[in-house]
């Protein structure tokens, strides 16, 4: 087997484990139902309001973002779609309004996207990337496995250890969570938390 051939088996068979470690996508039974319309109510009732948040991991490559002032809005929401821009203080004061979480509903769970852009609005070459649910999560947590399109994507653009990624999206009375997770080969763990407890003015519009 050519060493291309190997990393595409290698890579296949990380992402057939993961699928299985996270259940059979494409259930729609009551069951795997329930916590998903529940997770996005709790959204949803969030809309309109932002939290001030932080990172909680300090792994490279992120170390320069620890201390960094975050914010999240929960700027749009319908019975479809939750969009959640992020926003992130730089050194310099400026902020970066590149990013939006992108949550929605599909026929067989949800799913999350990065809509990603740059300050003139256009798209960044790498955005709409993300994945779906593959099991029913739970009301307060919710993961995502890479799919497919994504994969293509990060292949294309010289990411090959993006490949792997899981990400996973959290809301319970007082917390917001938003982590990513890689496999051992290529491990990393990034997680920013939010306080629901306390709301802040809203921010600027994102990127767009």
């Amino acid at each position: 087997m050519t060493a291309f051939g190997l990393a595409r088996f290698n890579t296949a068979y990380a992402i057939a484990a993961l699928a299985l470690l996270y259940g059979c996508a494409g259930s729609t039974t009551s069951s795997s139902v329930a916590p998903q319309k529940a997770f996005m109510a709790r959204l949803s009732a969030l809309c309109g309001k932002a939290f001030a948040g932080r990172l909680v991991t300090s792994e490279a490559p992120d170390a320069d973002m620890v201390g960094m002032p975050m914010v999240m809005h929960v700027r749009s929401c319908n019975k479809a779609e939750v969009r959640i821009p992020f926003h992130i203080s730089a050194a310099d004061g400026s902020w970066d309004r590149s990013r939006t979480w992108v949550i929605t509903r599909t026929a067989t769970g949800l799913r999350l996207k990065h809509d990603h852009r740059h300050k003139d609005g256009s798209h960044d070459a790498v955005t709409m990337y993300g994945g779906d649910t593959a099991d029913a999560g739970t009301v307060a947590r919710q993961a995502f496995l890479v799919d497919a399109e994504s994969i293509a994507l990060f292949r294309a653009n010289n990411l090959p250890r993006s490949v792997t990624n899981i990400w996973a999206v959290e809301v319970d009375a007082k917390r917001f969570a938003y982590e990513l997770r890689r496999t051992r080969e290529n491990a990393r763990h990034f997680r920013v938390e939010f306080d629901l407890t306390k709301a802040v003015p809203a921010p600027p519009p994102p990127w767009e």
